[in-house]
């Protein structure tokens, strides 16, 4: 099984930022079995920037930018997705570059804090919370 996780739940788990910390956490141990966790590589810009910000340097956002990619893998983003992006005419962009990215690595799952966010999506999305629930089910 491989998902894609969105920038918000990486940052969740890199900056243990509460109340969502422990189901961004569990999500990223998945790859410890066998789940396939992938994060856009211009996800991975944001995530920068915003842990950066938070930890106030730039070593310590490069430290938990590395431990993210222990886990997961960055997905490339080429002008393939940005131009699916552009045609799905999403309202908002960056999930509809999150979701092409998605589609062209065929990915079972958007792991996301607001699913609402794709809707319009053909690939399921699900919170941490749902998607740790339906992977504990599946065992």
């Amino acid at each position: 099984m491989n998902i894609l996780i969105d920038t918000n739940v990486a940052l969740d788990a890199l900056l243990e930022r509460q109340p969502f910390y422990a189901a961004a956490a569990n999500v990223l141990g998945l790859s410890t079995l066998g789940v396939g966790i992938f994060v856009s590589a211009s996800a991975i810009t944001d995530i920068y920037y915003i842990s950066r910000k938070h930890t106030g340097s730039k070593k310590a956002a490069m430290e938990l930018l590395k431990n993210l990619l222990l886990n997961v893998d960055a997905a490339t983003v080429s002008g393939v997705e940005i131009r699916r992006a552009i045609a799905l005419d999403w309202g908002d962009f960056e999930d509809a570059v999150q979701y092409a990215v998605g589609e062209s690595l065929a990915v079972d799952y958007i792991v996301t804090r607001n699913p609402a966010d794709f809707s319009s999506s053909s690939i399921e999305a699900a919170t941490p919370d749902q998607f740790i629930r339906l992977v504990t089910d599946l065992e």
